[in-house]
């Protein structure tokens, strides 16, 4: 027994633009029935998922790839626990708070977590699907019956669930309150625990300046502040490493364990898995397809539920969401295959002082076939070496001998510019046509880019707009990519994605590239040698030559007070947890990062 899903992607639908195609093809229409019609009052295809028989050849003839079609389980259709309306997403199952632990959530952009928020915080009355007659409290209590999620519902009915949500986009915050962090933050103390949160999540040289004039990682660490002191039951952080460097992470993820300590209910949406990981007690994984249904999955220990999340099959429900797993090779280094003299820029000893900072990299180069990662924390001069060696900014001291030609994507990306997403990809691919090109097929179809041709750019999401910001970079003739924080607003199957990709795309064709970034476990994955910053940060930065991946990586983690082993079955890197047994003893022998 199966049932059909049928979602419209309202914005990709352009029934004016085409010829009606899904409606003229469709088999069902063709008998004489109404399977596919235009709706009068939208103007926009409308499928009747009743008698669908999920042939998929609207999917396949739509020009626009509006639609989507899914065959589903039978037993799902009585999990649904929400649906917005006809040909709309539709929620299956929720995850459980439990009182007292961290539940991470895993999963795609799209797969409704946003939805899991509003029904498990009160904001949204679950409807089990019946979006035209929704049911009152009674039956929806009655449907939990004999399930952990039965009491959460009946203290949401009665009022008695006070929630605190610290929402993805931190920069809203700027536009609602108009003052200091420090007036945000002891506005909300409910717990009287603001002078501890500021300490521990290094704000004290922030506080007192108008949020307005906050950077992204000092407004997302406020509103972790403000979320953190409250005094609720249950506590929701989505994605809270965006814009913080790896030591912030580590402060963040220490606040929001300390939350689960006090006997609270906590829940985490994280992108980057080192520190899903580390700040995990359990993970529930969310899957599906994008935009069109999410199912959450059952609970699992924090590192059954990532290696099922890579695999991509939940041996527990006997189901595959993803066709491929993810792998992670013992050792991605490549430089050996290339010669000395394979240099595509050497630097010297550079030097660069401004009125309060000053920065010193160590002399280096960056090999042709060769990914360069750089780390360390913020405001010690990462971008500035970038642009350095890209010729941007002149060094006070040191020269470099070689002018290259350089693709900069930078940290910041702009959205407002009313421009298609195709005409953008042309402008950078030297003004020549991208669809049909060599570059389509090399380029934007692996990073699954021309399914936003027809979008304007300023409609674009966060994670949209990155990945087309890596293929503009990407599309220009140059010597050099230098891309600054590529794995921002990604979930974590593009950011895997990306970094395979672009480690692929470097050594096939003979390019180099310099990457930024503050997910280790991207880094390391994308990585064949690395520049360690280390330093004062908005004081002084001093930044190593090119060092080994193994060599940089244990300098890091060493710094961070951190230690990685090896998973014995994807062999992807984790976190060991903070004075374990594994992590005291590789801590004395003074190997902090795995043996490769």
């Amino acid at each position: 027994m199966t049932h059909r899903v049928g979602v419209l992607d309202h914005e990709l639908c352009q029934p004016k633009k085409c010829g009606l195609e899904c409606i003229k093809y469709c088999p069902i229409n063709k008998s004489g029935a109404d399977c596919i019609v235009l709706n009068e009052e939208s103007r926009k295809a409308q499928i009747d998922e009743d008698i669908c028989n999920g042939c998929g050849i609207c999917v396949k003839v739509c020009p626009f790839d509006a639609i989507t079609i899914v065959n589903l389980a039978g037993e799902l259709a009585t999990d649904k626990i929400h649906q917005y309306g006809p040909n709309s997403f539709r929620l299956y199952r929720l995850p459980t708070p439990k009182k007292g632990e961290v539940v991470g959530l895993l999963g795609r952009n799209g797969m409704g977590k946003s939805t899991v928020v509003n029904i498990l915080s009160g904001n949204l009355k679950p409807n089990l699907g019946r979006y035209e007659d929704p049911p009152e409290w009674d039956e929806i209590l009655k449907h939990y019956s004999g399930t952990e999620l039965k009491q959460h519902f009946e203290e949401i009915k009665q009022k008695r669930i006070q929630a605190s949500i610290k929402p993805q986009q931190v920069h809203h915050i700027t536009q609602v309150f108009d003052g200091t962090g420090k007036e945000l933050i002891e506005k909300y103390d409910e717990r009287g625990v603001a002078t501890r949160l500021i300490k521990e999540l290094g704000l004290q040289n922030s506080v007192e300046q108008s949020l307005k004039e906050l950077s992204g990682g000092e407004l997302q660490r406020i509103s972790i502040a403000v979320v953190a002191s409250r005094d609720s039951e249950f506590y929701f952080f989505d994605e809270p490493s965006s814009y913080n460097d790896v030591f912030q992470r580590t402060g963040v993820a220490r606040v929001i364990q300390s939350l689960a300590k006090l006997g609270k209910s906590v829940m985490v949406v994280e992108h980057d898995l080192t520190l899903l990981d580390f700040l995990s007690d359990y993970i529930e994984v969310l899957y599906g397809e994008p935009s069109a249904y999410g199912i959450v999955s059952n609970v699992l220990s924090t590192k059954v539920g990532i290696n099922v999340f890579l695999d991509g099959y939940l041996p527990s429900e006997n189901v595959r969401f993803r066709d491929k797993a993810f792998s992670f090779d013992v050792s991605s280094t490549s430089t050996d295959k290339f010669q000395e003299g394979s240099d595509i820029v050497s630097y010297p000893r550079l030097a660069k002082d401004y009125p309060s900072f000053s920065v010193e990299i160590g002399p280096g180069q960056v090999r042709k076939g060769e990914v360069l990662g750089i780390m360390g924390a913020n405001a010690l001069g990462k971008t500035t070496m970038m642009k350095m060696i890209a010729g941007v900014q002149k060094p006070d001291s040191g020269a470099i001998d070689r002018e290259i030609k350089i693709a900069y994507k930078p940290q910041y990306l702009q959205n407002d510019i009313d421009i298609e997403v195709v005409a953008l990809l042309d402008k950078a691919n030297a003004s020549r046509p991208v669809e049909g090109s060599l570059e389509e097929e090399q380029i934007l179809d692996p990073l699954k880019i021309k399914k936003l041709y027809t979008k304007s750019v300023k409609n674009l999401s966060g994670g949209e707009l990155q990945k087309v910001a890596v293929a503009s970079c990407l599309l220009q003739k140059v010597d050099l990519y230098a891309l600054d924080e590529p794995s921002a607003f990604l979930d974590v199957e593009d950011r895997i994605a990306i970094a395979k990709f672009l480690q692929k795309f470097v050594r096939s064709f003979g390019k180099s590239a310099i990457v930024i970034d503050h997910d280790l476990q991207l880094m390391d994955l994308i990585s064949d040698s690395m520049v360690i910053f280390e330093g004062k940060s908005g004081v002084l930065g001093r930044a190593t030559s090119p060092l080994p991946k193994a060599d940089a990586m244990n300098r890091f983690l060493k710094s961070l007070g951190m230690s990685f082993r090896r998973d014995e079955k994807s062999l992807r890197p984790r976190v060991n947890k903070l004075e374990s047994r594994l992590d005291k003893d590789q801590k004395i022998s003074g190997n902090f990062y795995y043996k490769a």
